[in-house]
Order: C-alpha cells, then structure tokens, then sequence
C-alpha cells in the first residue's frame, strides 16, 4: 500500500523532486498553505491528511513526543538532522519507507533517518 508523506518548511526542495522522481506522493506544506503553522497543528495536518510529517526540526520532535507520552494520536513523525546525512541517502530512505511501510505501521511513530 505505502504512505504518503508530508514535508514541513524545513526540508529542502531537492529531497521533495528527487522523491517526486521516484513516485513517491509528497505533499509540502508550502503547497497547502501550512508553512507558517506551529508545529502542533503541524502534525494534525498531516494526521488529518493520512501522511506521515517528515521533519529537519527538533521542536517538532518535541511536540511528537509530548503526544506519544499524553496518548494524544498522530500519524507518525520521520525525522533527520540538517546536517550528517546526505540529501541521496534521505530520498533513499524516504523512498523505502513510502514504498514498503503502510499508514497503520505509523500511528503514533517517531522515527529517525539515517535508517540503520
């Protein structure tokens, strides 16, 4: 079945049209007029939207898991540091979790690239 993801403001256009390329479904935030949104209606977006938020932003880390110890539910959260991992390895990575996971696997799910 795969996900469908969603970029907040942070992710660099480059990583957007490589998965594009690929077939990936991503949505960004500028493109749904949410770029100036806080983090916490952030990720109710994407949850509304059945997407996984992928994010270069700690603080939207810390909303993540301030809903995974309240029990509030969201869609599920890919994170990866600005820096220490290429923009390739990150379209790879993003790639693979698109193609091979489903929205279920996600639900109230942080996880953080590079994948090991």
């Amino acid at each position: 079945m795969g996900v469908n993801l969603y970029f907040d403001v942070h992710v660099p256009y480059a990583i957007t049209f490589g998965l594009r390329l690929r077939g990936v479904d991503v949505l960004t935030s500028q493109e749904d007029g949410t770029r100036e949104l806080d983090d916490d209606l952030l990720l109710d977006r994407a949850t509304e939207l059945g997407r996984v938020l992928f994010s270069q932003d700690k603080d939207l880390l810390r909303e993540a898991q301030k809903r995974q110890q309240t029990g509030v539910r969201f869609g599920g959260v890919i994170y990866a540091p600005q820096l220490g991992i290429a923009i390739g390895h990150c379209i790879d990575d993003l790639e693979l979790i698109a193609q091979c996971t489903n929205p279920d696997e996600w639900l109230n799910r942080v996880d953080y690239l590079p994948l090991k």
